[in-house]
This record gives structure tokens, sequence and C-alpha cells, in this order.
């Protein structure tokens, strides 16, 4: 188990009170769990769970257990008790040691030392993690996500009675009865032999109102086609009467607004960190993608429903949001050439593929993301923005969290060039530019 920790947590962690302790330590200690807490001194909500979470750790490790750091039995015999072999381990995004040492010097648990900033980025990027606070639960001996949402954890499970938060299927969360907006309930069983999509939205939110009135087309002709696909509405609404109203325009099915137990194990089950989201599911409950509402926004006409991930895409208005989830490669092309942007994935996707396929088996988000960006507007505005030259071909890897580009600009890009510029960048060979 040590290994893995040290791999992901390097050699050493620092208590609140400044003492450093051996990652190993943890695996001698049998922790189970391992919580990665994102955040930031300067951020008001981070402030907020910081106090819940000690309170929320405190219960679980018990009193004797709550002060700062994991020193207390380290060296018993015994074997703890399930719910002690819990850890977090704090990721900062601060840029002052002095704001970072005072928000944790409070802290029970554990912290990454602050000059650690490069392993805290990677950290950032390897879970993808766009909002703070943040909470993810791993499986301290396979490194596996247990819970992408542990602030629902803390709320919803406040005495850590379903410890250790593992994922359920989606058939087993989802049980229960469903509603349509004409008021008829059905079993959620109806939904076997189904592609799904959970949809994740709410009334107040504009970006999901767009989204709702192109996807009620979208369904529409799934179902004209002949498709098995049913929506799940899963609503962030503030209200019921909020709920209602919203759900009048929808020709799907919903969680009853009520029943917030089974909407928050769901917001658990995806690791829902912003609105609107659509997960596609195939019938076996397996998620095909979680980029539904880019799909649906590319896809007017359902030709490519249910949706499976392409290894390379086309950047556009649609998916660029994407490029702040992690590190991207980005492919800049001429596009006025017949073909060129078809030729550019060809090139890329052997291995895109490759790479996806190596995390996959691991169970792990692939480290990078693959794109062919060509002439238009948006592409001018991420080009000026990264200060980018105009050479096309011109082979990027772009991280715009850590703000850092890398940049190969030669006159013709081939497959073996651009695999050794991906294996150089992952193995932390190339050095970057800033952005």
């Amino acid at each position: 188990m040590s290994g893995f920790l040290e791999e992901l947590l390097g050699e050493k962690l620092v208590t609140g009170g400044g003492e450093e302790v051996d990652v190993h330590s943890l695996g001698a200690r049998g922790i189970a769990l391992l919580g990665l807490y994102f955040g930031c001194s300067l951020s008001a909500p981070c402030a907020q769970l910081s106090a819940s979470l000690a309170a929320f750790y405190g219960r679980l490790r018990g009193d004797a257990a709550a002060g700062p750091g994991p020193g207390a039995g380290a060296g018993a015999a015994a074997e703890p008790e399930p719910r002690r072999r819990l850890e977090i381990v704090f990721v900062s995004s601060d840029q002052d040691q002095r704001q970072w040492q005072d928000f944790v010097r409070d802290m029970p648990w554990l912290a990454l030392p602050y000059k650690e900033k490069h392993r805290k980025l990677k950290l950032w990027n390897k879970y993808r993690i766009s909002n703070i606070p943040s909470l993810i639960f791993l499986d301290a001996t396979t490194g596996k996500v247990v819970c992408r949402n542990g602030l629902l954890v803390i709320r919803d499970d406040p005495e850590g009675l379903e410890f250790p938060w593992g994922p359920k299927p989606f058939r087993e969360v989802i049980a229960g009865p469903l509603l349509r907006s004409s008021g008829q309930s059905l079993e959620s069983s109806s939904l076997e032999g189904s592609h799904v999509g959970v949809y994740f939205s709410a009334h107040w939110c504009p970006p999901c109102r767009s989204l709702t009135r192109v996807l009620v087309e979208s369904y529409r002709k799934i179902k004209e086609a002949g498709q098995n696909f049913e929506i799940i509405f899963v609503s962030a609404d503030r209200s019921e009467e909020s709920f209602k109203q919203y759900f009048s325009e929808m020709p799907w099915l919903a969680v009853p607004y009520t029943d917030e137990a089974r909407r928050s194990r769901l917001n658990r089950l995806y690791g829902i960190q912003g609105i609107p989201t659509l997960i596609v599911l195939d019938p076996q409950g397996e998620v095909i993608t979680r980029q539904g509402r880019v799909e649906v926004l590319n896809d007017e006409d359902c030709r490519e429903f249910p949706w499976h991930p392409k290894p390379v895409l086309e950047l556009s208005d649609s998916n660029a949001a994407q490029l702040n989830e992690g590190p991207c490669l980005v492919l800049f092309v001429d596009s006025e050439d017949d073909g060129e942007s078809e030729a550019a994935k060809q090139l890329i996707q052997p291995i895109a593929e490759k790479i996806i396929a190596k995390y996959k088996a691991k169970e792990e988000e692939a480290p990078l993301l693959f794109f062919v960006a060509g002439e238009d507007d948006m592409t001018d505005s991420l080009r000026d923005y990264t200060n980018l030259p105009e050479a096309a071909p011109l082979l990027t890897i772009l991280d715009m969290s850590a703000r850092a580009k890398y940049v190969m600009d030669v006159e013709e890009i081939t497959p073996a060039i651009v695999e050794a510029f991906v294996n150089d960048f992952l193995a932390e060979k190339l050095k970057p530019e800033p952005i």
C-alpha cells in the first residue's frame, strides 16, 4: 500500500503544527481510505468545510485521534476500528505560505507540504478538480476513486454509518418511483433495457435552461428513431415550486423533488461538481460518457447516439471548457486545406487510443485530452491567450490550471513525433513555458 501512497503523495506530509510525517507510516497504520481535500485559505466555503470536516473527522476517528496528525496509536499492534482507518490530506492552491500556515494550523489531518507545488498541481490535474472545496475518497490500497463528492458524504452521513462510501450500482441508487410532469408515477424498473441520460440541472441556471431546450429536441429525435432511451431529471432547484415549473417543460422522467436522499446519492455516485451535467449510461448502467452536454450540442441530429467518447475531438465552442479540466494535447492545423482536420485526427488517434486504453485498464482517467483545432475566432482567441506562434501545423500541450504550455514547432508532424512528445510530457522531461 505504501508504494501507491508514496507515489501519490511523496515521502513526507506535515501536520497542522508543522511536524513531518512519513507517508509509509500510513500503510503501517492500516489506512483503508484516503480523503484528498482540495482547497484554499482565501475561500470562505473552504473555511466552512474545514470546520464541519473537523467535526466529522473527529467523530469517525474518535476524540483521541482528532488531534494534529496521525501519530496517536501508530505503533499499536491491534487492528484499528474500521472507521479509524480513514486519513485526510489537504491539497492547497495557496500562493502565500503564511496564509497557508495559518489555514492548516488547526487542521487535525495532514497536508502536503507547501513547497510541494508541483505535486499539488499533478493531483489537481489527475482528479480533474474544477471547483473548491472538493473532497474525494480513494481506496488507499488500490488507488481507485471510491467517492468523488465527499462534501455530500459529510452532509448525508455525518456519523459515518455508510463508511467507506463505495460506489453502488446505478440500478440500486435509482431504485424507487419516478415521475412524469403529467403526474404519472413509474417504477425505476421500467428503465431496464434502455440507455439512460441522468440530467443534473436547475431552473435558476441559465445554461441549464438553454441546454434543456436543445435536449428536448434530441430526446424526441432519439425516441422517434426507435431507440430505447430515457432521461432522468435530478433537480438542483431551490424550491419544489421551481422544480415543478421547470419539469413541466420536460417530456422525460424525474426523481421526485421531495426525495432529497436519492437526489443526493446520484450526485455522490457521479461526483457532480457543476450543472448542467448529462451522464449517459448503457443498458447495464455503466457510464458511456460524462460529456453528454457537449455531445448533444455537437450532434443536433443525434446520428452518433449514444455518444461513445472519441479519442480525439475537434475543438469547438461547446467543448472548449474541457481545456480547463487538465492538460490537453492540441494540434493546430490550417483548416482551409481540404481534409486537413480529418488527417490530423487520424495522425493523433493511435497515440490517443493507446494512452486512453492504458489508463482505463487501471480504472483511471487518462492524463491528457486530445484535440485538433482549425481556424476560427475561438481558436484565434486561444492562440492569443496562450501566446502561441501562428504556425500550422503546430503541436502543443496546454495546461491551463498550471498556466503552462509545451510547444513542438516543426515543419512536419509524424506519429513518431507525437508519441515522443506525449511520452516525454508524461515522464516530465519537457520544460514548460508560461502562458
